[in-house]
């Protein structure tokens, strides 16, 4: 325990204090900081989470949709007076609310997860000036409908009905978002520690050389620089970071362009006034502004700072109509700044009765502006292409944002199993991943029984299985087993997957599937489940491993091959397997994947120890890691054998190691160092000295099995366990 002397000028006494209650203070992050954070596998254990044994996905489905839909639109036009709505109408507000949380979503990684947008570093980003506001306005309809409704819910539930409210007929929307309690850590934001630094491309003129797996333009933005490139009007410019930012959000042109015209035909920026004046964000604000930031004297209504940029983009900004493109291709622009300081676009020669009614003074009139971005819809060729279209035929503009908006709020959702309440749309998008149920009855023992009698190896049999299996992504709810698309493009060339293997073992698998009426993607997962019980008795065990039968087979139509890419598993530590040389090391690579999976640290443990002992490498792995004799019998050998102080270990190569007997110097194993993590690690260590004890042989025999089905079932939410 310690003595802590903190001093002001009047002095203060000294405080006992042991604990290290500030974030930053850790340790082993301060000492070591090369260290890896396992903290990431444990962020939203169950002792963070106040609705512990609290089934969301049940209750959300016994909420008054009716009452909660009039209740929001009701809202819209609430102004409060500590935060007055603009002209009476909070819709804009609402729009950019929703936008900002879900707008962050990348394809890469599918992160982040669209409740971490009430948690810092996300609420106190200068992208999201003022946004704290808008879920303090949102706050009674929460106290209202109580657990029932998620905020991660509202949050995008709210600009939904914000567009209702002005006049749009939306494309519909799902619940079933799940809250989360605290921020997520593991999010890569970019390595800048300023807001808005300049130095993000490897190449500044080549737009793609963004970093993966970001998609903003800047550090701390959710999309791009308002004002133009590194803060400097150029519309042409801007649209290459528009394009590449939204390219990595999962959109193409058409909806990025949609996108941009819709999301800017309601609502207004405020910049009227002196950013300096601006208090510190909500992380950084005192004890007594209660998660309330950027407080500035007089700073609400017409003397409201957030972007910096002043005006609104229409004459009606709380109305739905097409006046954003007969301004934007219809009239000159010209450069200008804002009372802020910030560069804008305002129209040259606008009519009176087209300027947007002021703020502070209904009988006089306020700037109309449009963002860098805004104008890029004009000066890049091809958005112009798509904006003139939108002109010239309304209804193929209102349905192309339609769909794209529900496809920014819907991204992280996965396919339509996950989708709740009356307003969640039935017709299928390429885009979500759907598979139809098998709808075939057969006999499971039956397919048991001939893919046992095959000559597949057990090695064979499991690699498969979870190869296929390990795609699913907590994160967006993508990938996974089910729709067997394993077997096709671009699934079935990826170098990850062995592809000349691959395709020997699914043509055995697919004519077991044909003989018997089962879906390939349930044999796929059989055959796994099989290879598993071989080695299982193999090592003296009779455990069997449960299987939930039902998964359908996806069409090459089905599978978007774009989107589908950002997939491919770059790297798989539990098949030591690694397709390049990276920056980051295989320990944090494979730390990355049991993240991405939704492992523990205890299972991410366990799944090494077993997966290395069955001989699961991927070929160009070779023997690395298979610390026993007994290649295919599942054992707790690797864990023994990693702790045995008999051996010592010898670095041979690049992430090459040998283990080498003390008292002889022969060579007995190999390992990389995904494998020597578990012994290096201090807290992963301790993991594997528990399934190296004696007495916990049948532990981790168990706790395997039991890891091992929980992936092959990750992408099916609504399973139901037959047997």
């Amino acid at each position: 325990m310690s003595v802590d002397y903190k001093k002001n000028n009047n002095g203060k006494c000294p405080v006992m204090h042991g604990g290290v209650t500030k974030s930053g203070e850790s340790n082993t992050a301060r000492l070591w900081p090369n260290s890896i954070n396992l903290d990431i596998l444990h962020q939203h254990d169950t002792k963070t989470n106040p609705l512990p044994n609290f089934n969301y996905k049940k209750e959300v489905k016994k909420l008054n949709f009716k009452a909660l839909k009039k209740d929001l639109l009701k809202l819209m036009t609430d102004s409060q007076e500590w935060w007055p709505a603009d002209l009476g109408s909070y819709t804009g507000l609402m729009v950019r609310l929703t936008w900002h949380q879900v707008g962050t979503y990348r394809e890469f990684d599918g992160r982040p997860n669209v409740g971490s947008h009430r948690f810092s570093p996300q609420d106190s980003w200068p992208d999201n000036t003022n946004l704290d506001k808008a879920r303090r306005i949102l706050w009674p309809i929460k106290k209202k409908y109580g657990n029932k409704l998620s905020w991660s819910d509202l949050m995008v539930l709210a600009g939904t009905m914000a567009y209702e409210k002005a006049g749009f007929k939306t494309f519909g929307f799902s619940f079933g978002r799940e809250d989360i309690w605290g921020p997520e850590k593991d999010v890569y934001w970019g390595k800048e520690t300023v807001p808005l630094a300049v130095n993000r491309y490897g190449d500044p003129q080549d737009r793609s050389s963004l970093e993966a797996p970001l998609a903003a333009s800047h550090f701390q933005l959710v999309y791009v620089n308002p004002e133009g490139v590194e803060g400097k009007p150029d519309p042409v410019r801007t649209a290459m970071d528009v394009r590449e930012t939204f390219g990595r959000m999962g959109m193409n042109d058409v909806e990025t362009a949609a996108l941009t015209v819709g999301g800017h035909s309601i609502g207004r920026a405020h910049g009227n006034g002196n950013p300096a004046n601006l208090g510190p964000e909500p992380a950084g604000a005192d004890i007594h502004e209660q998660g309330f930031g950027w407080v500035q004297e007089n700073g609400t209504g017409v003397n409201q700072i957030t972007s910096g940029l002043e005006g609104a983009w229409t004459t009606n900004p709380d109305k739905w109509d097409h006046q954003y493109l007969d301004l934007l291709l219809n009239y000159e622009w010209e450069s200008k700044k804002s009372p802020a300081g910030a560069w804008q676009w305002e129209p040259i020669n606008l009519e009176e009765e087209k300027k947007p009614v002021d703020l502070g003074d209904p009988n006089k009139k306020a700037r109309l502006m449009f963002t860098d971005a805004d104008m890029a819809m004009a000066m890049d060729p091809e958005y112009r292409k798509i904006s003139e279209k939108f002109y010239k035929d309304p209804k193929f503009f209102e349905d192309s944002f339609a769909r794209a908006w529900f496809k920014l709020t819907h991204r992280t959702m996965g396919n339509k199993d996950n989708y709740i309440g009356p307003w969640a749309p039935k017709e299928d998008l390429l885009w979500q991943g759907n598979v139809l149920p098998s709808k075939k009855k057969y006999s499971v023992e039956k397919v048991k029984k001939m893919i046992a009698a095959s000559k597949l190896s057990i090695s064979d049999l499991i690699t498969t299985a979870w190869d296929s299996a390990r795609t699913y992504r907590r994160t967006d709810k993508r990938g996974g087993a089910n729709g067997a698309r394993i077997r096709l493009e671009p699934m079935k060339n990826w170098e990850a997957n062995e592809p000349k293997k691959l395709s020997k073992v699914l043509k055995v698998l697919e004519n077991i599937a044909k003989k018997t009426g089962a879906s390939i993607s349930d044999t796929i997962i059989l055959a796994g489940n099989v290879g598993l019980e071989k080695a299982l008795k193999k090592g003296g065990s009779k455990v069997k491993v449960p299987f939930y039968p039902g998964r359908g087979d996806s069409s090459q139509e089905q599978t978007e091959i774009k989107s589908f890419k950002w997939l491919e598993p770059l790297h798989d530590g539990f098949r030591n397997y690694v397709k390049s040389d990276y920056s980051v090391m295989p320990e944090e690579l494979i730390l990355e994947r049991a993240s991405l999976m939704g492992l523990t640290a205890k299972e991410m443990t366990c799944l090494v120890g077993g997966m290395r002992v069955l001989g699961t490498n991927h070929e160009s792995a070779k023997n690395k890691g298979i610390f026993t004799d007994k290649v295919g019998a599942l054992t707790n050998d690797f864990f023994v054998n990693l702790v045995d102080m008999k051996y010592m270990w010898k670095p041979t190569g690049k992430n090459s190691y040998d283990i080498i007997d003390r008292k002889t110097k022969k060579i007995r194993f190999t390992a990389s160092r995904a494998d020597l993590v578990f012994g290096s690690n201090s807290i992963l260590r301790s993991y594997a000295e528990v399934y190296a004890q004696d007495d916990n042989k049948e532990k981790f025999i168990k706790d395997f099995v039991e890891i091992w089905t929980k992936i092959m079932n990750a992408d099916r939410p609504n399973i139901k366990r037959l047997n």
